[in-house]
């Protein structure tokens, strides 16, 4: 069993780390500083922000929210925008390698700790529809080519009140760019690995009609991800091309309305000549905003999705020198859905309701291979359905700032059939009723300081790739389970914040306990398989504290620092007793961050970055530990002419071993990777 350590001896033992990394590179991005004003518009149109349903802001919010700029994407030495998203120290995936090399379904987002499956347990939003597979939960970060976001906001702690399912963790928004103005953007890199990058942007206006056009061709050869190869191993890579249209319309000044169409092809290798998968992904939003008083105003939002997913599974020798086919699967999945919400507000009162529906199909077709051939078969097909309303009250008297949140779901599984060779089984339908409140609290003292705490109920629905899809990552299989029922979480926090012109910073403290979390128990292990099973694990409780900074320096330097310690352990299961105070899989006790930046005018720009991250467990049961690592990174942007910027970013300088998986076979993430490229921009900024 894993040692028990308390917080304030692991804050003591890691400070002399932490402050030395601190200090010499800064201080963490995430500007996870507390919201004390309402958020301001980047661009000539409005940003929703996620810590409500609503434009309006009365006072300042309870949530911890870290908000990430369109400059602060760009400009962080990464390839892909889940590396980016580390920035953020509470911010980390199911496996730690990034979508360059990693099946998809291995890309579930865990934030404060919570850990994940290959299912997520952060909702990922755009303009208000949720970017989740609907299928699986897990998230195409490939979606967006470069250069089309306008922000990103990271909100830690449940969103259910507001969002429902898959926000008990909390709530991610990718705020996409809306076009003001003419626009021309190229981006054309190299890197390692054979990699390439090409990506367009074209933004034309016309009096109230605005469009964008986006388009991104990526490929890699990528590199052998398993540490000890052998002559069965190959690359894993990723070849995608994404595209993007985006209709903005200003019908009056009191209606904005929107359609976006955006569509991703993808196709991987996954380390060996028979495993491979390939995604492609129809998506479209449609959307308005109105304002029908000074005092009341309102959205709508539809959206839809259609995807096709295909993937291989094989075995392999102990030797590593041989491999065989054993099972074909294909997915097909249909989502629709809607959701709208009105708000009222009046001095320093609003008042916040809507409602929402989703509804997701999907046919999983199985086919088990045997000596090359078919053998036998499994089609299964199955639907969701999510239906919730919430009402959210917001209120501010002198320095106190209160938000009160309720929301009601109802969950359905509807008619499911499994055929195989020995006939059709029908689970029944099911439906659960979940209600999911919060009540947070601001209180605001004086010479820049605050304080907040709020609590919450949150919960998270298992997907259908959770119910009804046997998975393989590697050599390690994990089997459905139809019997799944929803994780519910607990959740509270507490702290401070001080912000002045040139700095703030925030600390906080946090618990969040889930019941019935759905994990990988281990059934059986081999040295070349592991076989694990989902289950409802029981519980699980996660509490710590985040800590993070921010200055802005004279002559153009600016830093940050974050820290999340996290002490998350099984608190209770009685299938398995043993597992009882054991590490959450993938979860390590602490992570921090920090970045310096240096601005030279606007001719250049050079960011320094850093992640130390401590050890973690790949299982269950803790058998398999993954070895903690500390990157260094650095970028550097250049001004060439008045439209054209130079730009390298590397990444891993010290060539730093990163262990991302033992399945059981040890794996690691991204080497040294250096990448070269142009910007155009017409008009400069």
């Amino acid at each position: 069993m894993a040692p028990e350590y308390s917080l304030k001896t692991h804050l003591q033992s890691r400070s002399g780390t932490l402050l030395a990394v601190g200090l010499a590179l800064g201080t963490a991005v995430s500007c996870i500083a507390q919201d004390t004003t309402p958020a301001q518009p980047t661009t000539q149109q409005s940003v929703t922000v996620t810590t409500t349903r609503s434009s309006v802001e009365v006072g300042a919010s309870a949530n911890t929210v870290a908000t990430l700029s369109a400059d602060d994407l760009t400009q962080y030495p990464a390839q892909t925008l889940d590396e980016t998203l580390r920035q953020h120290a509470g911010f980390e995936l199911f496996r730690r390698s990034s979508f360059w090399v990693a099946n998809p379904t291995s890309e579930g987002i865990s934030l404060r700790g919570l850990g994940s499956t290959a299912a997520s347990r952060t909702l990922v939003l755009t303009s208000g529809a949720p970017l989740n597979d609907p299928f699986g939960g897990w998230v195409h970060w490939d979606e967006f080519a470069p250069g089309t976001l306008e922000a990103v906001t990271l909100v830690s702690g449940g969103g259910s009140e507001l969002y429902g399912s898959s926000a008990l963790g909390g709530v991610i928004e990718l705020v996409p760019a809306i076009p003001s103005k003419s626009l021309i953007a190229a981006e054309l890199a190299g890197a390692g690995q054979d990699t390439s990058n090409l990506s367009a942007r074209l933004d034309t206006h016309q009096h109230r009609l605005a469009e964008l056009f986006a388009v991104q061709d990526f490929r890699t050869a990528g590199y052998i991800t398993t540490a000890a190869p052998g002559p069965i191993d190959r690359a894993s890579n990723v070849h995608f091309e994404t595209g993007r249209a985006a209709l903005h319309l200003d019908q009056s000044k009191h209606s904005r309305a929107f359609l976006v169409a955006n569509v991703l092809n993808e196709a991987r290798g996954n380390g060996t000549p028979d495993q491979t998968n390939g995604t492609r992904l129809w998506r479209a939003i449609a959307g308005n905003d109105w304002t029908a008083t000074d005092r009341l105003n309102g959205r709508a939002r539809l959206f839809t999705s259609e995807e096709a997913y295909r993937q291989s599974f094989s075995s392999i020798n102990l030797a590593r020198t041989s491999e065989t086919l054993t099972r074909l699967q294909a997915v097909r999945t249909q989502e629709a859905g809607a959701s709208a919400d009105a708000a009222y507000h009046r001095a320093r009162f609003a008042l916040i309701a809507g409602g929402d529906i989703r509804d997701i199909r999907a046919t999983d077709l199985e086919t088990p291979i045997s000596a090359g051939q078919p053998n036998g078969l499994q089609d299964t097909s199955a639907r969701q359905r999510f239906l919730g309303g919430f009402l959210e009250a917001l209120g501010q008297w002198s320095r106190w700032s209160l938000a009160a949140s309720l929301r009601g779901d109802a969950a359905m599984n509807l008619t499911t059939r499994v055929l195989t060779q020995t006939g059709t089984t029908q689970p029944p339908d099911r439906t659960e009723a979940v209600a999911s409140p919060r009540l947070g609290v601001v209180r605001q003292l004086p010479h820049g300081v605050s304080l907040h705490a709020d609590a919450f109920r949150a919960f998270r629905t298992p997907t259908m790739n959770e119910l009804y899809r046997t998975g393989q990552v590697g050599q390690q299989t994990t089997l459905a389970n139809p019997a799944l029922t929803s994780e519910r979480a607990t959740g509270a926090e507490a702290g401070a914040s001080f912000a002045r012109k040139s700095f703030a910073a925030q600390a906080t403290y946090f618990f969040t306990e889930i019941n019935r979390p759905v994990s990988a128990v281990l059934i059986t292990s081999t040295p070349t398989t592991i076989t694990n099973k989902r289950e409802n694990l029981g519980q699980i409780q996660s509490q710590g504290a985040e800590l993070a900074a921010q200055v802005q320096a004279p002559h153009g330097l600016a830093a940050s620092f974050g820290y999340q310690y996290a002490h998350a352990l099984v608190t209770s299961f009685s299938a398995q007793p043993a597992l009882v105070g054991l590490w959450i899989p993938e979860v390590p006790r602490h992570t921090a961050t920090a970045q310096i930046h240096y601005r030279a005018g606007s001719r250049a720009n050079l960011t320094l970055a850093a992640r130390e991250t401590g050890h973690a467990f790949d299982d269950s049961s803790n058998l398999y530990r993954l070895h903690g690592y500390f990157l260094l990174d650095a970028a550097a942007e250049l001004k060439l002419r008045a439209h054209l910027t130079g730009f390298v970013s590397l990444q891993n300088i010290l060539d730093r071993t990163v262990e991302t998986a033992r399945t059981p076979n040890l794996t690691l993430g991204t080497p040294f990777t250096a990448q070269a490229g142009i910007r155009l921009r017409w008009p400069a900024r």
